[in-house]
């Protein structure tokens, strides 16, 4: 019990002194901010309340230390998240457990971003409009992250996720008015950022308490203008609702999870996550995210059986309209 005591009274100095580190910087716009999505169903309709999840294939983009214990050797995932304004994400991880998980748990990690087609234009002072078009541009955006994470005893994991990250947002065109001559400038930029967490079973009853931090980087810069990744910081627990109540339920589970983060760019948030599990066969879920204007809520469905997954979300985004994310997952 004493150990319980010290390591709880750990993760909540290291949260508070982080959290004061963090709450004196002044809130501030962010780049890359495809990297703060995760297109993992499961998270999404948990309300992306997963930070103390153990043995969860989403956890490549939530905290790494939460793969330190896979139940299986090798685990698949394909994920395609419907975002607003015909965005889409798709991503897909690998994770592989040697050794039911005696040498640590490696993971990769892919995700790209399409924006679609938007069309270019370029100030012109001659022109009765003011600017003429220069044709259509894609932005796209890649994310490729390696990581790893081990159980130091059967109770602490920690993990750890290197990531490149690459954006491009199309060519800018210049015109002179004094030469008359146009110009093109590449918008292209890249970054590497590493996320970190820890993870602890508390032994009481099934409480967990998770830690992490994503995003970590050096400042990125398009031409002079210069920004910050998405960083966050979050701390989560969760437990088997039916454990805290001692009701003995073998083919049940009600999985209540609670994350709070502080983010770079917005104040703090709490989330709130449910999934019910029925004969280890079908969840049902549903999530809450606090201080957001349109997006609250998220539901979700997921199916397993013999190593296969799929799940789905869906978020009610408001004006937006609805965004929808699948997933699905092989476990050998």
């Amino acid at each position: 019990m004493k150990l319980i005591q010290k390591m709880l009274l750990a993760l909540i100095m290291i949260g508070l002194c982080t959290s004061i580190t963090f709450s004196q910087t002044k809130l501030a716009q962010t780049g890359f901010n495809f990297l703060s999505l995760s297109s993992d169903a499961r998270s999404n309709g948990m309300g992306g309340a997963v930070n103390s999840l153990f043995g969860f294939a989403g956890a490549m983009s939530s905290n790494p230390a939460s793969m330190a214990e896979m139940p299986k050797f090798l685990t698949a995932t394909f994920d395609i998240n419907k975002w607003i304004a015909d965005i889409n994400y798709l991503s897909s991880s690998v994770i592989i457990s040697p050794s039911s998980g005696d040498y640590g748990t490696f993971g990769l990690n892919v995700q790209s971003v399409d924006y679609g087609d938007v069309e270019g234009t370029m100030v012109d002072k001659l022109n009765p409009n003011g600017y003429v078009e220069t044709g259509m541009i894609n932005p796209t955006a890649l994310s490729i992250g390696v990581g790893y994470s081990k159980m130091i005893n059967k109770q602490f994991g920690v993990g750890l996720r290197v990531k490149y990250a690459y954006q491009a947002l199309g060519e800018s065109t210049f015109f002179n008015d004094v030469s008359g001559a146009v110009t093109s400038k590449e918008n292209k930029a890249n970054a590497v950022a590493v996320d970190f967490g820890t993870i602890y079973k508390t032994e009481i009853r099934s409480i967990v308490f998770g830690m992490s931090v994503t995003n970590f980087s050096r400042e990125i810069k398009y031409e002079q203008e210069g920004f910050q990744l998405p960083l966050l910081f979050s701390i989560g627990i969760s437990a088997n609702f039916f454990d805290l109540i001692e009701l003995a339920q073998p083919n049940q589970e009600l999985l209540i999870a609670l994350d709070w983060t502080h983010p770079r760019s917005h104040p703090e948030q709490i989330k709130v996550g449910l999934e019910y599990t029925l004969l280890h066969l079908i969840s049902l879920r549903a999530g809450y995210v606090g201080g957001n204007d349109e997006n609250s809520f998220a539901y979700g469905v997921g199916i397993s059986s013999f190593g296969f997954a799929v799940d789905y979300s869906l978020t009610p985004f408001g004006v937006f309209g609805n965004v929808q994310q699948f997933t699905a997952r092989i476990s050998l």
